[in-house]
């Protein structure tokens, strides 16, 4: 049985690895696809892990080889997904799940119609800046333009099938899991 592609997108500082990491240890069919970057590694980030990290060339000549299902650039670097390892694990019965920017989440909708989508927001744009303010790994111009983006991105929530606000983190990892937990099990029919 071929598994349901997830993707779970919104603004940088929304915590969506986090919650994506909890529901990961709780729910064992899910399957998380490492999305291929330019960006550099952040401290303790694993190459494969948490990223496939590319040079720029090697980026743009895995989108001449079509090896990305989708790819975006984003406050200054490449982000995509690997299409092997998403069509590899969808047809082992997985349950995939991308964390992916809003542009790349577009995309996978207009490929794959029959994709969940879920947007993970902070409770506020003020938390989103304090939340990247905190990661201390932004520039002041990096910064700016994550939060000019992160503003479009609230904008278009209203794409998704599901929402879930990220102010407190435990609650927040309690809504992800029972929400993927319905998904994955084929109760969320109605979505959409």
């Amino acid at each position: 049985m071929q598994g349901k592609l997830i993707v779970v997108s919104g603004p940088s500082g929304a915590g969506k690895d986090t919650l994506i990491k909890a529901a990961l240890a709780e729910i064992p069919s899910l399957a998380l696809v490492a999305s291929a970057t330019t960006r550099p590694p952040r401290p303790g980030e694993v190459d494969g892990r948490d990223h496939v990290f590319l040079s720029r060339e090697e980026f743009e000549r895995w989108i001449r080889e079509g090896k990305l299902l989708e790819w975006a650039e984003y406050s200054g670097n490449l982000y995509g997904t690997p299409k092997e390892s998403v069509e590899r694990l969808l047809a082992e019965g997985r349950n995939v799940i991308l964390r992916i920017e809003l542009q790349g989440a577009r995309a996978i909708k207009k490929k794959r119609p029959d994709a969940v989508m879920i947007f993970v927001r902070a409770p506020s744009l003020e938390e989103t800046r304090r939340r990247l303010e905190s990661r201390a790994t932004e520039t002041r111009e990096s910064l700016e333009s994550r939060m000019a983006t992160a503003v479009k991105e609230v904008a278009a929530r209203e794409e998704f099938d599901y929402e879930v606000v990220n102010g407190d983190r435990e609650q927040a990892s309690e809504t992800m899991i029972e929400l993927l937990r319905k998904i994955v099990e084929g109760e969320d029919e109605d979505a959409g």
